[in-house]
């Protein structure tokens, strides 16, 4: 996994965290793929998109974040890194906690909630209104 992209602290902590996790090099298919879509030429002509398989767990990962390859090896383990820790140690991952997040955020308030917002809108309506400029005759 060598490549002047990603610092070699980047990659030594990478590589320590799959040791720890037990996933081998060895257990690892890395196919390179043709990237589609924003990059131009230099998607089109080389193959910059990284597909990995982690034999064992049967995991598939393919990545084509960036433009570089040794970009998107670095990616494309860490992804499946993250996705085996779910998978065997049933731990939430970080993008599936922000997900969860943001469909909490996105629901639809609750009746009682709507109404405690509106009372509010409504109390503050009416210190503007009191607020407003007598009209002098």
């Amino acid at each position: 996994m060598s490549g002047t992209a990603v610092s070699t602290d980047k990659q030594d902590a990478l590589r320590q965290r799959m040791e720890g996790l037990g996933i081998l090099e060895k257990d690892i298919l890395e196919k390179f793929i043709r990237s589609q879509g924003k990059g131009g030429q230099n998607v089109n002509k080389t193959s910059t998109c990284v597909y990995l398989k982690h034999l064992p767990t049967g995991i598939e990962v393919k990545c084509q974040q960036e433009r570089s390859q040794s970009m998107n090896r670095f990616f494309a383990r860490r992804i499946l890194a993250d996705k085996y820790e779910e998978m065997v140690l049933k731990k939430k991952s970080q993008r599936i906690q922000e997900i969860e997040k943001i469909r909490r955020q996105k629901r639809k308030r609750s009746k009682r909630a709507k109404e405690k917002v509106l009372n509010e809108k409504k109390i503050q309506a009416e210190k503007k209104k009191q607020r407003k400029a007598i009209d002098s005759f």
